[in-house]
């Protein structure tokens, strides 16, 4: 059996402004993530070493060298 009504140009036409709304929050959704990581990595800081560093050859704490 087939359907009793189908036309697919008028059903093309009917689903073309959903589409084009998917497309637009899709969009959307991409700026948002462009400017979620623009601003995550534009506020991130340096980072700092601790006072004391260990020295990897002896295991022995020894202090932070300043530049």
């Amino acid at each position: 059996m087939s359907a009793p009504k189908t036309d697919l140009d008028k059903q093309e036409k009917r689903h073309r402004g959903s589409l084009r709304g998917m497309a637009v929050v899709v969009g959307f959704a991409l700026l948002l993530l462009v400017v979620l990581l623009f601003l995550t990595s534009s506020n991130g800081n340096t980072p700092e070493g601790a006072d004391t560093q260990i020295d990897a050859r002896t295991g022995a704490e020894v202090p932070a060298e300043n530049n």
